[in-house]
């Protein structure tokens, strides 16, 4: 019979996060960035993201949903995951949240469009000016808990590792 309490123990929130999962969130992905409606739904975008000094920063732009929900209602979730088959794994941050804006933002905002664009797309003056110019804020998400997982390792604990060991059991995503 299965352990579910040990395969859910990895689900639980934490205060601090493993290097493993350090090393998730300084790669290139797209996120998924939650803040809060004012009519108490949810609001879900894909996000570019930096991670530095255990805060997560997304460029955005003064005038969307995402930025005027986080000045009104400042909290937010932010979801990375990987999805190569076999070693699935993914994170969320949950905390407070902050609206940053001025030099220290354009700083921020170049560091993380360098982390999606390249050198040559960051100086070519009809790309790296206009993304500068859209992301005219940051918003910085400092964690106050975090959610974890790792397919093999809920394979290994829940399931005998009959997942990852047994061809064809696990559907190729699309």
């Amino acid at each position: 019979m299965p352990n579910w309490t040990m395969a859910a123990e990895g689900k639980m929130p934490t205060q601090t996060l493993g290097p493993n999962f350090h090393d998730l969130l300084r790669g290139r992905y797209i996120a998924t960035l939650g803040t809060e409606n004012t009519d108490g739904t949810i609001h879900l975008t894909a996000v570019w993201y930096l991670f530095e000094d255990g805060c997560l920063f997304i460029a955005t732009s003064s005038k969307t949903r995402k930025a005027r929900n986080v000045v009104a209602r400042p909290k937010a979730s932010l979801m990375v995951d990987a999805r190569k088959p076999g070693t699935e794994r993914g994170v969320t941050a949950a905390g407070r949240v902050e609206l940053i804006s001025g030099g220290e933002s354009q700083e921020i905002n170049r560091r993380l469009h360098s982390r999606y664009l390249s050198a040559a797309a960051m100086s070519d003056p009809q790309v790296g000016p206009v993304f500068a110019s859209f992301d005219d804020v940051t918003i910085r998400l400092t964690p106050v808990s975090w959610i974890t997982w790792e397919m093999a390792v809920l394979d290994t604990q829940a399931l005998g590792g009959r997942l990852g060991g047994t061809p064809g059991y696990l559907l190729p995503l699309d």
